[in-house]
């Protein structure tokens, strides 16, 4: 069962928390975003690394990159 809560709800029920508390639900979310964008690079690591194996993209250059960028 799935609980829906909007984002005024959250902030105004973080308004309620001790100082203390609020401090201790920022770290917390700090390291869940750290994780989440940990998690999602490797995911995208692979991704081109199958991509690569697969033929699907060259090595290329900073170089021709900008230079690609540029055209």
């Amino acid at each position: 069962m799935s609980l829906q809560i909007s984002f005024a709800q959250v902030l105004e029920d973080a308004d309620q928390l001790s100082l203390d508390e609020q401090e201790s639900l920022l770290a917390i979310l700090q390291r869940r975003l750290t994780e989440s964008r940990r998690e999602q690079l490797a995911k995208d690591i692979r991704q081109a690394r199958l991509e690569f194996e697969q033929g699907l993209c060259q090595p290329t250059t900073p170089e021709d990159l900008i230079r690609r960028a540029l055209l």
